[in-house]
């Protein structure tokens, strides 16, 4: 792999999107131009981004960094942790046994659901009158 900035690897969570940029380095992570401990600053949450390069054993061989926006700081949290593992398969194919049985490969579907025409919600219903 080249030292230049390989093409971004996309991961969504929710209505959360990240791009993550990965190149060889010395172990820093940068998400939206701050720090990675500063933006996610509870240690679950960093644990979390953390997983992929923890199972591969590759946390201070890479650089990261990381454009994300939408959703929440945990639909973040995940759009950035399988945007890490997909850039890392990219990067060594060999890794993705270990990605993909400790189940960053997989996305999560579920979704908000959308509010019905004529209800107050989802799936709210308004009083029920018998008489």
């Amino acid at each position: 792999m080249s030292t230049a900035l390989q093409k971004p690897t996309t991961g969504r969570r929710k209505t959360s999107v990240a791009r993550v940029f990965l190149r060889p380095g010395t172990g820093t992570i940068t998400i939206n131009g701050r720090d990675f401990e500063e933006y996610f600053p509870t240690l679950t949450l960093q644990n979390q981004v953390l997983g992929p390069l923890t199972v591969t054993n590759t946390r201070q061989t890479f650089d990261v960094k990381v454009l994300a926006h939408g959703g929440g700081v945990n639909g973040q949290m995940g759009a950035v942790r399988m945007g890490l593992a997909r850039s890392l398969i990219i990067a060594n194919p060999e890794l993705r046994p270990a990605l993909k049985k400790a189940g960053y490969l997989t996305r999560d579907s579920r979704m908000k659901e959308r509010l019905k025409p004529g209800r107050p919600g989802a799936r709210k219903r308004f009083q029920f009158s018998k008489r």
